[in-house]
């Protein structure tokens, strides 16, 4: 202003050298001041508290060298008191920075009477201003503390939404239900930890993105597009391949959108399979631990009948033949309710570290010498100090049930009673596979998912019950069993122990 012809005569008219001194150096002194209040605003209310007073000493000077009240230049401390009660927190000090510049107008008015610059009737103006500056104080700070308080609670709102955002983005990729985001055209946009499990173990989950969902199962798009088209869904298990688990879907439309996009949920089914299966096995159990007496006691009077009629010197062929029968189907009736009830009263299994190497030689060789005729047993385990946990006993009732199974498999197929267990270890599952092999004629692939069940069997002798035994007796010891084929096409009973048991 001082620089341009309109504005010469409106500022430094009284002391031209003052004010350009002045303005010089308050420029000079704001731009490192505001710089560093930038950087520094929450540290510091006395860096802020420097400002303000030194722009209430450049102001009230700039305005004496200009004459004062006369010039209008106080005018500009009203903005200097409105920002001091808007950054400093502290009302005490914002009203100091009010009662300051009011003192600096009054105190600068009073000089310049002095000297004759100006009349006493310059008070009054002066007064109103110091008024109007204590008034804008007073309004300001109520409403910057107001406005101060909102912008915290905005900004913990803001942490606290993305706080619940991220727990949200936890627990979603941990929870054991696989979800997947779905487009209109049935591509899958995303998908959390235990989708890909289920659809897709056997691929990272990093590049998943953006596949059609047929990829993964035709069945499960079949029952997706069904259900877009009619909004029907009638949920029934099925397998995303061959031989790995049930898992049911289920599907919820998002809000309407363009995308028509919409969630599917994917479970696995097989805890629900072996909690009916329990139930079933349990009530069964009950029951027949009920009549267990009823039972064994017409039973024993049969067995014992058959028993006194073999005894019989006159008993022709035919009817030691048909003794023979009575005798073999007892003995079979008594196996079925001694299993059931076995599996009913269940007992917690007693783990037990293991040499492996060394606990299969003892039982194989302990299991021939309880036998009344020969068999071939062959045990290849390259892993002498492999340690395994699990129930000794158990053990013991899983692999006598398989290697029966396999002796008279093999000497049905073949003439012969022979078998061969296998040790693998599988680094990629963090798993130990202990595998029965025998050579028979191997399982049809229709019956694969009826062998772990009760009752069900292929042999005439059978009870049904051994291969559900032990399926029991593993799952109790965080073990599995499943049924496959060897690369030679020979039948194959593969025990794996998880990783938590090794």
């Amino acid at each position: 202003m001082l620089v341009s012809p309109n504005t010469r005569q409106l500022v430094g008219a009284y002391n031209p050298t003052l004010y350009t001194t002045v303005a010089l150096a308050y420029l000079a002194t704001s731009i490192p001041l505001v710089g560093s209040l930038s950087s520094r605003l929450n540290e510091s209310q006395r860096l802020m508290l420097l400002v303000f007073l030194v722009d209430i000493v450049a102001i009230t000077l700039l305005a004496d060298s200009s004459g004062g009240m006369v010039s209008g230049l106080p005018v500009l401390l009203v903005i200097t008191v409105a920002a001091s009660a808007v950054l400093i927190a502290n009302r005490t000090l914002a009203t100091l920075i009010a009662a300051l510049s009011v003192l600096a107008i009054l105190m600068d008015t009073v000089w310049l009477i002095l000297q004759s610059r100006l009349d006493s009737g310059s008070l009054f103006p002066a007064g109103i201003l110091g008024l109007l500056i204590f008034s804008v104080s007073l309004m300001v700070q109520p409403i910057a503390h107001r406005l101060g308080r909102a912008e915290e609670l905005a900004r913990n709102r803001a942490s606290d939404l993305y706080s619940l955002q991220r727990l949200n983005e936890q627990i979603v990729q941990h929870m054991d239900t696989g979800i997947l985001l779905v487009d209109s055209e049935g591509t899958v946009r995303i998908m959390n930890k235990a989708a890909s499990g289920l659809l897709a173990p056997e691929r990272p989950l990093a590049v998943e993105q953006g596949r059609q969902l047929a990829e993964y199962s035709p069945e499960l798009a079949y029952q997706f597009e069904h259900w877009r088209n009619t909004g029907a869904h009638r949920a029934r298990p099925f397998s995303v391949q061959e031989g790995s688990p049930p898992v049911i879907a289920h599907f919820r439309e998002l809000q309407p959108n363009a995308n028509r996009e919409a969630l599917v949920f994917v479970e696995d089914y097989t805890p629900v399979t072996q909690y009916a299966q329990s139930l079933k096995l349990s009530s069964l159990g009950r029951l027949t631990a009920s009549i267990a007496h009823e039972i064994r006691n017409p039973l024993g009077a049969i067995s014992h009948a058959a028993q006194l009629l073999q005894e019989s010197a006159e008993l022709c062929a035919a009817d030691q033949r048909m003794a023979d029968i009575i005798l073999s189907h007892c003995e079979r009736v008594n196996q079925i309710v001694e299993s059931v009830m076995q599996i009913s009263r269940r007992e917690p299994p007693k783990p037990e570290y293991l040499l492996l190497s060394e606990w299969l030689t003892d039982f194989v060789r302990d299991y021939l010498n309880g036998r009344n005729r020969p068999a071939e047993i062959t045990i290849e385990c390259d892993y002498k100090e492999l340690l395994i946990e699990f129930d000794p006993e158990n053990l013991q009732r899983v692999f006598a049930n398989l290697l029966d199974n396999a002796l008279r498999h093999s000497n049905m197929a073949c003439g012969e009673e022979t078998a061969r267990v296998e040790v693998a270890l599988d680094f990629a599952t963090h798993q130990c596979h202990i595998d029965v092999i025998d050579a028979g004629s191997g399982v049809p692939a229709t019956d694969v998912p009826k062998l772990f069940e009760p009752f069900y069997t292929t042999a005439e002798e059978g009870s049904g019950m051994g291969l559900y035994l032990c399926k029991e007796l593993c799952q109790i010891n965080n073990a599995d069993i499943a049924y496959r084929t060897t690369a030679r096409g020979e039948s194959c009973f593969r025990v794996s122990i998880n990783q938590r048991a090794l």
